[in-house]
């Protein structure tokens, strides 16, 4: 019987799993699909000389994670490489804007674009040095940061304080506005807004954008060698070096709770793995609280919230390609990015996010193009391009903004309709992209959801990034931490603050919650034995 059980090998509940491991705990991690990772996989699907990411694909998060760091995954063999230039946004005038890990060189190229904005982004950049690593110890920690929190405000006089509460606070269109006189650098802190569910005019989307800005000027959006799945291979050779144990292809049923207590997990199969300690549930909070855990033994208030105010993200849909030459920008510079943002300018961007939020699949849409052998030349053969694009579209949809008819049935018919608008869209930034397509894989919304039941509807960071749904409102409100209702039991997903991203504190935070949970050498013998083998549940 392990001390602990973990249900999901994404990376929260791989990196949970091997904190317990480190404490002595005994793990053992259930998985429903056939391979661990989560929605951090790769594999050759679109070209048998390609390896290409299933899911995620660069990871700002993981290199500044303090989880992720402390478990030194380099002694496991990940090794992590960048493509020459972190970010580009190409524009329809053939401009530029480019984000370089060189400050100078980022500011160099924002001065193109308007006297003095280098100098803006600089100071942007000045504040991120006084107080991002504290800033980064406040959302990776547990709710409320209390001991990082407290070396966040030493850092910081009163009034700077203040200002950077606002900095954070702000739609990034006002942002942009405050700081740049020119297009550039209103784009770069735009479009990575937009990597979450994000519109140019939403609270907290200025701070959001701020803070992927200066990860990539600090730690680039660095790559796995070899593909996404070299990271989890690395988590799951650490964990089995501690004794743990990942066992694929079990889908667990429910939680069994006995006198208000966690004592197993039931899986399809009608196995019962008892867990003496604790269980870590790296699901979706609505998977957790409404599928796996009986209604009574959930308070009615919280399932009231997360039934009427519980909001997903956007939904995603993902082509992956197989390119025979490198993707012909019509600029330049954006050749050496491994992240290309594809939007007209910031009005293009609150078009793009006003078409979802009325329930449109966007005409034009917004489109993360990843350059992958750009970024690791391990990817695919000399001269050739390992790529891929995703855009959001709405949860629901109710009509199409384009011509198309689209409907969200995401049939056929319906998905390479998809995917030639994105195609299109590529096209007008590099004319010949198209001809240089040898592949392709079309990732709808319901396809990820398939590949990983926590990316419901195609939602990729476990509920909106919006104010209304962090921290201490996060999965619902008055639930900002990883205890849950029932003793014994931690949520350890992205539904759990500090939310989407593959940084691994929503793992970390829960095993760490479990460690510290006074009385954890109860006697619950007796619960973990009525737990009996039984056919599941129809």
């Amino acid at each position: 019987m392990p001390d602990a059980v973990v249900i999901g090998a994404g990376p929260n509940g791989l990196v949970g799993a091997n904190i317990l491991a480190d404490a002595g705990w005994s793990v053992e991690v259930l998985e429903e699909q056939d391979q661990p990772g989560g929605a951090v996989r790769s594999d050759r699907g679109v070209d048998p000389a390609f390896v290409s990411d299933v899911f995620s694909a660069f990871y700002p998060l993981a290199a500044a994670s303090p989880a992720l760091g402390a478990l030194r995954l380099e002694d496991e063999g990940l090794r992590w490489s960048h493509a020459p230039q972190v970010l580009a946004h190409p524009l329809p005038d053939g401009r530029c804007a480019v984000l370089d890990r060189d400050l100078a060189a980022t500011a160099a190229n924002l001065e193109t674009f308007a006297p003095g904005d280098g100098a803006a982004w600089q100071d942007l950049h000045a504040v991120w040095d006084r107080v991002g690593e504290d800033l980064i110890g406040c959302l990776f920690a547990p709710f409320p940061p209390l001991r990082s929190g407290m070396k966040l405000l030493a850092s910081v006089r009163a009034a700077g304080a203040l200002r950077l509460a606002r900095t954070m606070l702000l739609p990034v269109r006002r942002l942009g506005e405050e700081h740049f006189d020119g297009e550039g650098g209103r784009l770069l802190l735009a479009g990575n807004a937009l990597h979450a569910d994000l519109s140019p005019e939403s609270a907290v989307s200025g701070g959001f954008g701020w803070l992927m800005c200066m990860l990539a000027q600090t730690h680039g959006f660095p790559v796995p060698v070899g593909g996404a799945g070299a990271l989890t291979q690395a988590l799951v050779r650490r964990l089995e070096h501690r004794g743990g144990r990942v066992r694929c292809g079990q889908r667990a049923t429910e939680v069994v709770v006995r006198g208000g207590r966690a004592v197993g997990v039931r899986t399809a199969y009608g196995d019962a793995v008892r867990a003496r300690r604790a269980i870590l549930a790296d699901v979706s909070a609505p998977t957790l609280y409404t599928r796996l855990v009986a209604e009574e033994h959930m308070p009615p208030g919280l399932l009231r919230d997360l039934r009427r105010t519980f909001q997903w993200d956007f939904s995603t849909f993902k082509v992956d390609w197989a390119l025979d030459r490198p993707v012909p920008w019509a600029a330049p510079e954006a050749a050496g990015a491994g992240t290309v943002h594809i939007a007209d300018g910031v009005d293009d961007l609150t078009r793009f996010a006003a078409q979802i939020a009325t329930k449109h699949v966007p005409d034009r849409p917004f489109a993360l193009f990843g350059q992958m052998t750009t970024a690791d030349p391990t990817r695919s053969p000399d001269g050739t391009e390992s790529a891929w694009a995703y855009t959001h579209v709405p949860q629901d949809i109710k009509g199409d903004a384009g011509d198309d008819g689209l409907t969200g049935a995401w049939d056929e018919r319906e998905q390479n309709l998809m995917a030639d608008r994105l195609e299109v869209r590529i096209e007008s930034y590099a004319p010949g992209f198209r001809d240089r397509i040898r592949g392709r894989r079309i990732l709808a919304p319901t396809t990820l959801q398939s590949l990983n039941a926590n990316l419901e509807g195609g939602a990729i960071n476990g509920g909106t990034t919006a104010l209304h749904q962090q921290l201490v409102f996060r999965p619902t409100p008055g639930t900002g931490r990883p205890e849950t209702p029932v003793k014994g039991l931690y949520l350890a997903s992205a539904g759990a603050h500090p939310g989407g991203g593959v940084h691994g504190a929503c793992g970390a935070n829960a095993a760490r919650a479990a460690l510290h949970t006074p009385g954890l050498q109860y006697a619950i013998s007796a619960a973990q034995r009525a737990i009996t083998r039984r056919p599941p549940k129809p």
